[in-house]
């Protein structure tokens, strides 16, 4: 039986900044356009933080009963390693899914119903990343549903719950977050790239090789960089203090630039959640001062 302590590494607690990055960057729009609602930001972090510990467990579930995880490099697999039965696992991952939608009906209630159908499809991809018959992550589509789910929705969304409109800003600012979103799964990717191509996992990153990963690395990045100028010019140019995600970014860039591999890629996983923090914490403490 798992410990509390296998189950808290389990969960990924180092892929959470990628759940509160967007909503952080959705509310500095919020907070530019009507104000924030600040008691609706909160729910929609509950719904990120709760979809993120799912999909992580949902993956370690679905990796775990095909056997991807006998032999990989990163953090605990509980079931790949055998602490944990894999039903508890796809329970832990459903229960986050529950609290996901809870979270999530109040804010629908609060906000307008069509909301559920954006929610539903949100689980649907997150369990079907890994799982199911035809997992689309195991034919290179990992990264689009990342830039869609943690980019495009989570940012737009947040914002829409808080002013109930659709502002070119907020569209930026998810744009950027979800450009820094899927270079941390290609970071996660490139370094799985011996073992997934053994198992059979078409990743982006299998697809495209070694080389052609990296490069796809650090373009992610520079399209967040120039997306940022574009939401100074939609909003502030206070919203700018966010360029501070380069202080991470540019020295993973060439860390990835420099060829390292296996679990050398490891800090470039962990400065690229810093860097997507920073761009939204740097964007939402720019905003805030326009107020």
């Amino acid at each position: 039986m798992a410990t509390p302590a296998q189950w808290l590494e389990g969960a990924r607690p180092r892929t959470l900044p990628a759940a509160v990055s967007p909503v952080l960057a959705g509310t500095a729009v919020a907070v530019y356009e009507d104000g924030a609602v600040w008691w609706k930001a909160l729910l929609a972090l509950v719904v990120a933080l709760a979809l993120q510990v799912g999909v992580n467990y949902a993956n370690d579930y679905s990796d775990g009963v095909r056997g991807t995880d006998a032999d990989r490099v990163g953090p605990l697999r509980l079931v790949g390693s055998g602490v944990a039965a894999p039903g508890a696992v796809k329970a832990a991952a459903f229960a986050s899914f529950g609290v996901a939608m809870v979270a999530g009906l109040v804010l629908c209630a609060t906000t307008s119903w069509w909301l559920v159908l954006v929610g539903a499809l949100a689980v649907v991809a997150a369990w079907f990343y890994t799982g199911g018959r035809a997992p689309y992550g195991y034919h290179g589509l990992g990264e689009v549903m990342v830039f869609v789910f943690f980019g495009l929705v989570a940012v737009v969304g947040t914002t829409y719950v808080q002013t109930g409109t659709l502002p070119a800003a907020s569209w930026l600012a998810a744009v950027g977050i979800g450009s820094i979103a899927c270079a941390i799964l290609v970071a996660n990717n490139l370094r799985d790239i011996p073992t997934d191509r053994e198992v059979g996992k078409r990743t982006l990153a299998v697809r495209l090789g070694d080389r052609r990963s990296r490069t796809l690395y650090v373009l992610l990045l520079d399209v967040a960089a120039v997306v940022l100028v574009a939401v100074c010019l939609t909003t502030s140019w206070l919203a700018f203090v966010a360029v501070v995600f380069a202080i991470p970014a540019v020295p993973a860039a060439r860390l990835v630039l420099s060829g390292v591999s296996g679990r050398e890629l490891v800090p470039v996983l962990q400065s690229t959640g810093l860097a997507e923090l920073l761009y939204a914490a740097g964007m939402f403490v720019g905003l805030l001062y326009t107020i």
